[in-house]
């Protein structure tokens, strides 16, 4: 779980970001790591790719796509590490300023179904991944929290239809919220208004 983003320059992970995600998630050295310590690295993480990347990218008008930002934060660290919620909404503010997403999906699936997809992957240690199922049932109970709070900022979509169907949900979520985009698609991308 970390924040990767990408814009149309191809704008790759800051360095800085990059090796605090290590340390939190990959790293054999992190057994010990605090709750309250993993929060606020995530956040100087955020924090350092939102002012080294997405707010130029912002300024040049660019798109910006990132696979997990502040409300991972605030449904793992939050929800599941059971930290205070209002002190975590505070960091997940500071981190971002003004880098509010205008749209989160979340690809909710059951636990069952991320395990088997997980043991199909070349295996990486990920600190998250090692937590009990009961931590990743917080998870998903406070997704589907999130996305009733927020419903439209946040869609769910469920995870375990088929790619293609996850995809096609997407893009006309997006042709609907945005509709000049269509103007601007790629040859490869295929955006369709209900």
């Amino acid at each position: 779980m970390g924040d990767q983003a990408g814009s149309s320059s191809g704008a790759r992970r800051p360095a800085i970001g990059e090796a605090i995600r290590q340390l939190l998630q990959h790293s054999e050295d992190n057994h010990a790591m605090t709750p309250e310590t993993e929060l606020l690295l995530f956040e100087a993480s955020r924090s350092q790719l939102v002012r080294e990347k997405i707010q130029p990218a912002l300024r040049r008008a660019e798109w910006v796509i990132c696979d997990r930002f502040f409300d991972s934060t605030t449904v793992y660290q939050g929800a599941a590490r059971q930290l205070d919620l209002g002190l975590v909404k505070k960091l997940n503010a500071f981190a971002v300023g003004d880098c509010v997403p205008d749209l989160t999906f979340v690809l909710h699936i059951d636990r069952a179904t991320a395990q088997s997809r997980l043991g199909n992957r070349k295996k990486i240690r990920d600190r998250m991944e090692e937590e009990s199922d009961e931590f990743h049932e917080r998870v998903i109970r406070a997704c589907r929290e999130l996305a009733e709070k927020e419903p439209r900022r946040v869609i769910l979509i469920d995870g375990r239809i088929s790619p293609d169907t996850i995809e096609n949900q997407i893009w006309n979520t997006f042709a609907q919220r945005f509709p000049d985009l269509g103007k601007h698609q790629t040859p490869k991308t295929k955006l369709q208004t209900p």
